[in-house]
């Protein structure tokens, strides 16, 4: 039986003895073996034994349970004890305070010990101590919180006067009208300070003064509630922690012993001086060995010599193959990773906690995965600024993307990261939509694109404009300052393209020109780039866009020279798949190997609906706030509304990229001269005659001109108030952030 068959029968088992015990405590009629386990049940531990049977029958269910419902707590072994603990204590706390045995024989134990060492209140300090240390591990909280929520119950006799007092005032508030029928009638929130002291001279002004301040701060609540206040998730909620690395040093040493013995053989004789084990590979660092010529003389053996023995070294070791790093940087000896019989996964959640994560304040620091010595590696995206990843399919390369977008909503809330992701595949990234980080639902449409790379450049300038009007120099100075004055930040935008071959093999010219833009530009504003693809051949990762791009991971790739393409170094072509890659920094001379980071599907399903359930609850909240105020009422709350104009702004740079790139000067042409022609454009437009019969047919179905008369050459302008569209001439207005 597998693991989990077993923790299945033990879940039916505990659900059955918890619903059989139960029946038989609460059944007046009672069997002899019933009787029985009843009475042990009592002597054992007192009134706990109801506790005992809830406890067997809730750990069943949730064994059982845990297959079908992922919203299920997750339990970690420090509860478990603390749930014990708890329960011992209480049944002992029983057995102090009524002298007898009500606690069981468990309970009368502890208590009678506690009471003949300690004394009472040296008993009563003890207990509460227990209690105490049982609530913070089975809660897994502290003490602070523990006094605050207690802080909170607790509600003083003054504040149950003022709830009271608040009541009557609101019971009252009807009256309001009748006296309005006599008196001027006042607005609740236009009302005049001194005014309103003038006026307190009846009972029944006071009354309607009581209740229009009532009114208000309704209404300043329902406001606040408006306004989104974003949580972070918890990792322990969202991430499950990975199983640690096992390490064989027997089984490392014969085959560190297995590479001096095959480089012996091949006249190249080096000894390992330094073993460290990852994840997924275990790197053996060789020092070359000297050799005697012929003459005597003892020289040191070449380091091409032993790189280029990785095959042989492969075949002696039984390896699928062999890496050598010759030399490693900063290390006196050469690096041959050899891949390890078991492969460990690089669990999320442990690089998140880990001090390489931790240590970075930047918030788009990534998790990468864990290098070759088993320690995480974590970059800055603001360092990088943009990012090229590249692998064949199943090497990797789509759960790294998801890491990397997971580590992003694990560290950021919608009012610091907006995220525009484009999926031409359809089926990589559609797994986000509804997330309120997005600055527009997923691109799938390859013909809107190149439409929302420039709405992305149209930003961009927008944001420059911005810096220089304060004196600012990048993001985080202009926020500094905007914090200063306290005005609205901006928040960074990161674009992640899951296929960026999709994208060349339909406008290339296009797509490189907008891609190079953003790259060469981008990075002061706080945009930046994640571009992935799994065909890097020099007509998808083109000279331009390599040289914009210093950061980028491989993964495995097919040949050399798609190695050499994404990393101007050999190397991809040997990395196992799964996650093995190769990460090129910018500040590094060569890449450096590593086990990317792992997120299941279970963990982004829960992290995704988590910030739905953040997209659902504002959206209610500005519904109820609209009802309250008397404001139309809107499907979307802010942030929708916005993202959806974002979409509709795509959409129309969309269906104007296919006109001609004259198509505004027409306009202008043909309006000030009060005529149009196919001859007149080619005359003050200098073009061919199709070009200009094309440029009269987008007109006249734009609506700008009227149609061909018969027998006229001549065609009628249409009046611009009442045909023309302003978003014709400027499809895209200006968005505030």
């Amino acid at each position: 039986m597998t693991k989990d068959q077993k923790l299945d029968v033990m879940g039916v088992l505990l659900a059955l003895a918890g619903i059989l015990v139960l029946l038989a405590l609460f059944s007046p009629n009672q069997s002899l073996m019933v009787s029985t386990i009843v009475d042990y049940l009592y002597y054992l531990f007192g009134l706990g034994r109801f506790v005992v049977a809830l406890a067997c029958l809730l750990t069943g269910g949730w064994i059982i349970l845990r297959h079908f419902n992922e919203n299920l707590p997750q339990v970690e072994p420090e509860q478990v004890l603390g749930t014990i603990l708890l329960f011992v204590g209480l049944v002992t706390t029983l057995s102090t305070v009524t002298g007898t045995t009500s606690g069981g024989i468990i309970g009368e134990y502890f208590s009678s010990t506690i009471l003949d060492g300690l004394g009472v209140m040296g008993a009563w300090v003890v207990l509460i101590s227990w209690l105490s240390i049982s609530i913070i591990l089975t809660l897994r909280t502290s003490t602070k919180k523990i006094i605050g929520l207690l802080d909170n119950i607790y509600i003083e006799p003054s504040q149950i006067l003022q709830s009271s007092r608040k009541k009557l005032i609101t019971t009252r508030t009807p009256s309001k009208t009748n006296i309005s029928k006599t008196t001027k009638p006042t607005k609740t929130k236009k009302i005049d300070n001194t005014k309103r002291q003038t006026n307190q001279h009846t009972e029944s002004a006071k009354s309607e003064r009581k209740a229009e301040i009532h009114d208000l701060d309704t209404s300043t609540t329902l406001d606040e509630v408006s306004t989104t206040n974003w949580d972070l998730p918890k990792l322990e909620s969202i991430l499950s922690v990975g199983a640690e690395m096992t390490a064989d040093d027997e089984y490392d040493r014969q085959r560190a012993e297995t590479i001096e013995e095959t480089l012996v053989s091949f006249g190249a004789p080096g000894r390992v001086v330094e073993i460290n084990r990852g994840p997924t590979i275990t790197q053996f660092g060789v020092e070359p060995d000297f050799v005697t010529n012929s003459r005597g003389k003892r020289t040191k053996v070449k380091v091409n010599k032993i790189s280029t023995l990785a095959d042989d070294l492969a075949l002696a070791l039984a390896a699928a193959s062999i890496r050598i790093e010759a030399p490693v940087p900063g290390k006196g000896y050469i690096g041959m990773e050899v891949p390890n019989a078991d492969s460990s996964q690089v669990a999320l959640r442990d690089l998140l906690e880990s001090e390489a994560y931790t240590k970075h304040n930047s918030p788009l620091a990534l998790c990468l995965g864990q290098d070759v010595s088993g320690e995480s590696v974590c970059a800055d995206l603001r360092a990088m600024p943009h990012l090229l990843i590249a692998g064949t399919t199943g090497s990797g390369k789509s759960v790294c993307v998801n890491g990397i977008i997971a580590t992003l909503l694990l560290k950021n809330t919608p009012e610091q990261l907006k995220m525009l992701m484009i999926d031409p595949k359809r089926v990589e990234l559609t797994a986000y939509r509804h997330i309120p980080h997005l600055l527009a639902p997923v691109i799938v449409d390859v013909n809107k694109v190149v439409s929302s790379l420039q709405w992305i450049s149209r930003e961009m300038d927008k944001r420059y404009t911005k810096f220089s009007d304060i004196g600012a120099r990048n993001i985080e100075d202009f926020n500094r300052k905007a914090t200063k004055n306290e005005e609205d930040t901006i928040p960074y935008i990161v674009v992640v393209v899951d296929e960026l071959a999709d994208l060349m093999m339909v406008s290339a010219e296009d797509t490189e020109q907008i891609i190079t833009r953003l790259a060469q530009m981008a990075r002061a504003t706080g945009i930046h780039l994640i571009i992935s693809t799994q065909r890097p051949s020099a007509d998808v990762v083109t000279g331009l866009i390599k040289a914009n791009f210093p950061a980028r991971i491989a993964f495995a790739v097919a040949s050399l020279t798609d190695s050499r393409v994404i990393l101007d170094h050999p190397g991809a072509e040997r990395l196992l798949g799964r996650g093995d890659m190769l990460f090129q920094s910018p500040d590094a001379a060569q890449p450096l190997r590593m086990q990317g980071t792992f997120v299941s599907d279970t963990e982004l399903r829960k992290l995704v609906r988590y910030w739905r359930g953040f997209y659902a609850n504002v959206d209610k909240s500005s519904v109820k706030a609209n009802s309250s105020t008397n404001e139309p009422k809107t499907d979307r709350p802010a942030h929708s509304t916005k993202s959806q104009d974002i979409t509709d702004e795509i959409a129309t740079l969309a269906e104007a990229e296919g006109r001609d790139a004259l198509y505004d000067k027409a306009i202008e042409i043909v309006q000030t001269k009060n005529r149009a022609s196919i001859s007149m454009l080619q005359k003050h437009l200098r073009i061919g005659y199709t070009r200009s019969a094309k440029l009269i047919d987008d007109l006249e179905e734009s609506g700008i001109i009227g149609p061909a008369k018969s027998g006229a050459k001549q065609r009628d302008v249409l009046q611009k108030s009442s045909l023309i569209d302003e978003d014709i001439v400027h499809p895209i207005e200006e968005i505030d952030d």
